[in-house]
C-alpha cells in the first residue's frame, strides 16, 4: 500500500483497548473507522492474541487515505509504541496522537515527524486531582463508619530479649549468692569475681584453683550459661538494630506531623500528582509498597516523606498520621485497593477529605452517590476530550497547558 498524502477528511482510526480507548471511540460517534476482522487461525493468531485490534497485518485491509488522524490509546505503552512505528512505515504523513506514559520517548518520537503527537493522560488529569485539595465538598455521611482502635505498634522492645535479660540478672545474682557464702567471699568481692567469669576477663586475683568440687562445678557452668546468654542477647540486639535502620530507611516511622497531605501510590498518575502538591508547598507523605519504585528517591529529593509500606493496613494509615491529615488521596492502579484505604482512613476520621481515583468513570459516580466519596476521579475521563481534541496543530504541551486550565 503506497503512502497517502495528507487529507482532509473527518474520519479517524482508534486502536487500543481499555477505558481511554472506548470513552475516545464514543466520542468518535459516526466518525471512527473500525480495523476488520481478524482470522482466528494460525502462528500470527496466538501471537498477536494480546492486543486483537493492533495487529500490523490488519492495516492492510485499512484505508487510510480517508482518515484524518489515528488514535493510539490502549493503556499498555509498549502496544502503542508497537502499533506507532508501523503506521510510520506504512505512512508518514499521517497525523498521529499517542498515548503514551513514558515521556521520556516523546522527543525521540516526535522528532521523527512533525506528524505525530505524544500525550500523557496522567499529565493530563494530574491538575483536577491536585486542584481537588480546595474543592468545596458537602459531607453528608449517612452512617458512622466503625471507629477503629490503636494496633500495637511494631516498634515494641523484643520479648525474648527482654526473657534473656532477666535470665541473665537472675544468674548473676544466684551466682553471687553462692560464691559469698560458699567461699566466704564478701559481697563485692563475690559480685566482681562473678562478672569478671562471666566477661571472661579473668584477672587471677580471685580464682576457684583451691575451691571445692562445687564452687568448680558452679564455676564451669556459670561460664557456658553466661557465655551463652551475652551471645544471644548480643545477637538478638544487634538483629533489632539492623532491622530498625531498615525499617527507618525504608520511611517506616510513626510521623507527628499534622497538616499534611498523604499520597498513596507513586504509580504513573501518582507522580505528576505528587509533585503538583509539592508545588503548592504542601507537606506531602507518600506511602508506596514499591521499595524499588525509581520515584522513591526522587521524591525524598524534592522534600516529600516516602513511607514504603501497603495503605490498606491500617496500621500503616496510623503512621503516616492519617487523624492529623488534612486530605489522604489514593492513586494506585487497583480500584479496589483505592476504595479500601479511603474507607479505612474515614474510619479513623470521618471529616478527612478524601480523593480517590477510580478507573470507571461510571463506577466514580456511583461511589460518590452510595458511599459519600465525593471527590473520585477517573483519569481517562478527564482526558478524553482532550486527547480527542487535538490535531496535526497540536502539541502535547499545549495539551497539558489546556488541561491545567480547565
Amino acid at each position: 500500500m503506497s503512502p497517502s498524502a495528507p487529507t482532509t477528511s473527518d474520519r479517524v482510526l482508534i486502536l487500543g483497548s481499555g477505558h481511554l480507548a472506548s470513552r475516545i471511540r464514543a466520542l468518535a460517534a459516526g466518525r471512527s473507522i473500525d480495523t476488520p476482522p481478524r482470522a482466528q487461525t494460525g502462528e500470527a493468531t496466538r501471537a498477536h492474541s494480546r492486543s486483537s485490534d493492533l495487529s500490523v497485518d490488519r492495516l492492510q485491509d485499512v484505508d487510510l487515505a480517508g482518515v484524518s488522524r489515528v488514535f493510539l490509546v490502549d493503556d499498555d505503552d509498549e502496544r502503542n509504541l508497537e502499533m506507532l512505528v508501523a503506521l510510520m512505515s506504512v505512512d508518514e504523513h499521517l497525523p498521529i496522537v499517542a498515548s503514551l506514559f513514558n515521556e521520556n520517548l516523546a522527543p525521540h518520537l516526535q522528532a521523527a515527524s512533525p506528524h505525530i503527537r505524544i500525550v500523557n493522560p496522567a499529565r493530563i488529569a494530574a491538575p483536577t486531582f491536585v486542584d481537588a485539595l480546595d474543592a468545596p465538598v458537602e459531607r453528608t455521611l449517612r452512617y458512622a463508619p466503625a471507629r477503629r482502635t490503636e494496633e500495637p505498634s511494631p516498634d515494641t522492645p523484643d520479648q525474648l530479649i527482654q526473657r534473656l535479660s532477666l535470665g541473665f540478672l537472675a544468674l548473676l545474682f544466684a551466682a553471687t549468692t553462692y560464691f559469698h557464702f560458699a567461699e566466704q567471699l564478701t559481697w563485692l568481692d563475690s559480685l566482681y569475681f562473678v562478672v569478671v567469669t562471666m566477661a571472661t576477663v579473668g584477672y587471677g586475683d580471685i580464682s576457684l584453683l583451691h575451691a571445692g568440687v562445687a564452687s568448680k562445678v558452679v564455676g564451669i557452668a556459670l561460664i557456658v550459661a553466661s557465655t551463652a546468654f551475652i551471645w544471644m542477647i548480643f545477637s538478638l540486639t544487634v538483629d533489632g538494630i539492623i532491622k530498625r535502620r531498615v525499617q527507618l530507611a525504608l520511611g517506616r516511622k510513626r510521623y507527628t506531623t499534622a497538616g499534611h497531605v498523604i499520597l498513596c501510590g507513586l504509580g504513573r498518575l501518582g507522580y505528576f500528582v505528587s509533585e503538583g502538591l509539592l508545588a503548592r508547598g504542601e507537606k506531602l507523605i507518600v506511602v508506596e509498597r514499591d521499595e524499588h519504585s525509581p520515584n522513591v528517591e526522587h521524591f525524598r529529593r524534592l522534600g516529600a516523606e516516602v513511607y514504603i509500606g501497603d495503605a490498606r493496613r491500617p496500621r500503616v494509615l496510623q503512621d503516616v498520621g492519617v487523624t492529623r491529615a488534612k486530605a489522604l488521596y489514593s492513586v494506585t492502579d487497583n480500584d479496589f485497593a483505592n476504595l479500601e484505604i479511603g474507607l479505612n482512613a474515614r474510619s479513623f476520621d470521618p471529616s478527612l477529605r478524601l480523593v480517590l481515583r477510580i478507573f470507571d468513570d461510571a463506577t466514580s459516580r456511583r461511589i460518590r452517590k452510595h458511599l459519600d466519596i465525593h471527590l473520585t476521579f477517573s483519569m481517562s475521563a478527564i482526558a478524553d476530550e482532550l486527547i480527542f481534541a487535538m490535531d496535526d496543530a497540536g502539541g502535547s504541551t499545549a495539551a497539558a497547558a489546556t488541561a491545567a486550565a480547565r
